[in-house]
């Protein structure tokens, strides 16, 4: 019998951690989304302020769905509002006004051209917390670039370290870029959120350039330069600090990945494969031989592997404490036992698929976890309820007519 997914429902009424807590996100794409994902899940109040034609999200379909929106974007609330027009900045103020915390992901200097810039917008709200997603940041010489992931992938340092060094420098195959900066803004609007409810602080600016969260994971690169003066090489899955680490083709065409980080472990690895006396090798015995000789060590391990098949290889290696797993495609991922018993996929109801194969809320917390309130909106969906008691009926009605406050277009 096939495993299947965990199917959870909404809870409408579920609280979180950040209840009482209203976001205006005015962001596009990946970003945003999924720094105001987090928030959503842990029960802040979202309110997507979308243009007619609906976030540039909603356009990447797979089979005329929007799974990459479906995903990003559960558990908020969509109004869609002409921002090119005076009376659209103008509910953009009145929202900010009563929110906490604000993200945008404009070019550097549009909300200025806007009327909404921090300091408008703190005049209004002196404890709003607002997040400035770009490229390149809000100051500099590339300011105005385009602020795409990709570019920053290239330009960080990023693609140059990853792949094989006889082969072209390797882009990420997901949203890498956005999504770290997204998970790093949102540590920094909790540590903003803290200074003004538990110190008694003020407001404040986020600048979070895409750039800066990825360059910073290249770690100790900069200064491994400085004292090797020596460019770092693209090594495909092998490691530059131990060894052996790899992936290794099995004997039936599946793939392991195999780390051995410790001496001991490298040692245990060594005696698995029939070669307990390489441990005493000059080629072998410490560390940094052993990333020397890597390609030696890759060669001899890899014909071990390749003489089993995965799970007889996954089978001899766990038995022995060897640190040793499968390498997966999203096909066996969601089949996998460990994945689906905690619940790492799920599904929710959805109305165009029945149910939305998804993550959880992450992470899991002991005593105030994240819930699941409801699916992505639709375009304009929660209109009347945000913005009609805002504005008064009559003034939404005028609103609505002249198309400032849309109820969504197709693209």
């Amino acid at each position: 019998m096939t495993r299947r997914p965990t199917k959870k429902s909404f809870s409408p009424n579920a609280t979180g951690p950040l209840n009482g807590v209203r976001v205006v996100d005015l962001s596009r794409l990946v970003a945003g989304n999924v720094l105001t994902l987090q928030l959503a899940d842990f029960g802040a109040e979202v309110i997507k302020v979308e243009p007619p034609e609906g976030d540039t999200l909603r356009s990447w379909r797979v089979k005329g769905v929007e799974t990459a929106w479906k995903v990003y974007s559960r558990n908020k609330k969509s109004i869609a509002l002409d921002l090119r027009s005076d009376a659209g900045r103008a509910i953009v103020r009145q929202l900010a006004a009563s929110a906490a915390i604000l993200v945008e992901s404009f070019r550097p200097g549009v909300l200025e051209d806007m009327g909404l810039s921090p300091a408008t917008l703190h005049q209004a709200n002196p404890k709003l917390v607002i997040v400035r997603i770009s490229g390149w940041g809000q100051d500099g010489r590339y300011r105005h670039k385009p602020g795409f992931g990709t570019l920053i992938e290239g330009y960080s340092g990023f693609a140059s370290m990853n792949g094989f060094a006889d082969r072209e420098p390797v882009l990420p195959p997901m949203y890498l870029a956005d999504c770290m900066a997204a998970l790093n803004g949102y540590g920094a609007v909790m540590v903003a959120l803290r200074e003004v409810e538990v110190n008694g602080g003020k407001g404040q600016v986020l600048d979070l350039p895409l750039f800066d969260p990825l360059y910073s994971m290249l770690g100790p690169q900069a200064a491994n330069y400085k004292l090797t003066g020596e460019v770092k090489v693209r090594t495909g899955s092998r490691s530059t600090n131990a060894a052996p680490r790899n992936v290794y083709q099995t004997k039936d065409g599946r793939w392991v990945c195999l780390s051995a980080s410790t001496q001991g472990m490298a040692e245990r690895v060594l005696a698995k494969i029939g070669k307990p006396e390489l441990a005493k090798d000059p080629r072998f015995a410490t560390n940094i031989e052993r990333v020397k000789n890597g390609l030696e060590l890759d060669r001899l391990i890899g014909a071990f592997i390749g003489a089993r098949d995965l799970d007889e290889n996954l089978k001899y290696f766990d038995e022995a404490g060897v640190t040793i797993g499968p390498v997966y495609d999203i096909a066996q991922i969601v089949q996998d036992d460990y994945v689906l018993e905690r619940e790492a996929l799920i599904e929710i109801p959805d109305t165009e698929m029945g149910e939305l194969p998804t993550h959880p809320v992450v992470p899991r917390m002991s005593a105030t976890p994240g819930a699941l309130k409801s699916a992505a909106p639709t375009v304009g969906e929660h209109n009347e309820a945000l913005l009609k008691p805002l504005l008064g009926e009559a003034e939404y009605a005028k609103l609505c007519q002249t198309g400032v406050i849309s109820k969504g277009k197709k693209t």
